[in-house]
């Protein structure tokens, strides 16, 4: 038989928090978590806004020492992992470590950190230059931090693709589980890419929001004024288990992952196809994965960045797969109120998910004044509502026209 995979544990920091519930209260409020830049001096950039998580005191989880050889989203994902942890029910450390491990997703890794170690190498010279530089830089210390902190010690992967990596871990991380890999797994997203690298790249792509004198207001997913995605970051950790070890260990279940895929349009580094043929792909792979038919699916969480020809896209490949459905299902960005955290996108939106599946409310889709009539579904617009969600598909739509879908089921005995 197929083993069930369900979720009993979450952690998420972002703009509007550092905890899951703080990132909740703020999703179901409507509030923004976008402002003004202050990680570093973007007074000289068309673009000075960005979703950064605000108050974070690394300290709280790492000891000092250490903290200083950590690339920030590391730091971010031990704490998101000691709230999933904590939130399963599982201490410091799972039942039988050699039977637990770690996916996590990532787009940037430590990336603000090589950059540092990059201008201290020109500035000071070689012998100045920390051999951290390069150790925290590498995609896979996230998850080496998480393995190491919670002794997670079995199964142990990062995955790269772009916005897609959160989306496309939790999904492959489910399949671990299913294949008798592991009996409990911490996966997510992190990043950490709120550098003038990143900002002076998207500037120059001319991907970026521009509203400096509205940030709350720049980001604006569906909207006929959109004009593109607000920089952030972000980090989720969702603790995965087998359905028998999880009620073995009486553990509180949230919602059971029924299955995802991923995809590729095969089109452009940047734009995604115009008619969201791989979003499409992806959505169908997914849906068969699962074992389940279009019109099961009640909501969708969008990729829905803010522009103009992302959100156009996958508004046609949510058409294409789910035809006269497409317009009873609602539909909503929690990026319109996060930003775009890049490889931990996914994972933050999960966890949006399951907050939206448990307690019966939909986040809005803020920023939503103008229609496009191109996109013309259900984006439940500036207002929460109430929902009876119990079938969920969340997409993840990423540079290099990298796609990964997971679908969440309300959990049944």
């Amino acid at each position: 038989m197929r083993r069930r995979v369900v979720v009993t544990g979450m952690g998420a920091l972002t703009p509007l928090g550092l905890t899951v519930a703080e990132t909740w209260a703020g999703l179901v409020a409507g509030r923004s978590g976008v402002g003004p830049v202050t990680l570093f001096d973007a007074s000289s950039y068309p673009v000075r806004i960005a979703g950064e998580i605000k108050g974070f005191d690394p300290t709280r989880f790492i000891p000092f020492k250490e903290v200083r050889r950590m690339a920030r989203c590391s730091q971010l994902a031990i704490a998101a992992g000691a709230e999933a942890m904590a939130d399963a029910g599982l201490g410091d450390h799972p039942p039988d470590p050699d039977r637990s491990g770690v996916v996590m997703g990532t787009s940037a890794g430590g990336m603000d950190v090589a950059f540092a170690g990059y201008d201290i190498l020109k500035s000071r010279g070689p012998t100045r230059t920390s051999p951290f530089s390069l150790l925290a830089s590498v995609m896979n210390m996230a998850a080496h931090h998480l393995g190491l902190a919670y002794q997670c010690l079995g199964h142990n992967c990062t995955i790269s693709t772009a916005c897609a990596s959160s989306t496309q871990a939790i999904g492959e991380a489910a399949e671990a589980i299913r294949r008798g890999a592991a009996d409990l797994l911490l996966a997510g997203g992190t990043d950490s890419f709120v550098t003038e690298v990143s900002l002076a790249g998207f500037v120059a792509m001319g991907a970026l929001a521009t509203d400096n004198e509205n940030p709350a207001g720049a980001c604006k997913p569906f909207d006929a004024r959109r004009d593109g995605f607000v920089m952030s970051e972000g980090c989720a950790v969702l603790v995965l288990e087998n359905l028998e070890h999880a009620l073995e260990r009486g553990a509180r279940i949230y919602v059971e992952i029924l299955g995802g895929a991923s995809s590729t349009d095969g089109f452009h580094v940047a734009h995604p196809d115009p008619d969201g043929l791989g979003a499409a792909r992806a959505m169908r792979a997914a849906l068969r994965n699962s074992g389940i038919e279009p019109q099961e699916v009640d909501y969708i969480n969008t990729h829905g960045p803010g522009t103009p020809l992302g959100d156009t896209a996958e508004t046609r490949a949510v058409k294409a797969v789910f035809g006269p459905h497409a317009y009873r299902l609602a539909l909503n960005s929690t990026k319109s109120m996060l930003g775009h955290s890049y490889g931990a996108s996914g994972a933050v939106e999960a966890v949006a998910c399951i907050k939206q599946m448990c307690e019966g409310i939909l986040h809005p889709t803020i920023n939503y004044e103008v229609p496009d009539p191109e996109c013309d579904l259900d984006y439940v617009p500036n207002q929460a509502r109430p929902a009876n969600v119990r079938t969920v598909l969340s997409n993840s739509l990423g540079l290099g026209g990298q796609n990964a879908c997971v679908v969440l089921r309300r959990y049944e005995a």
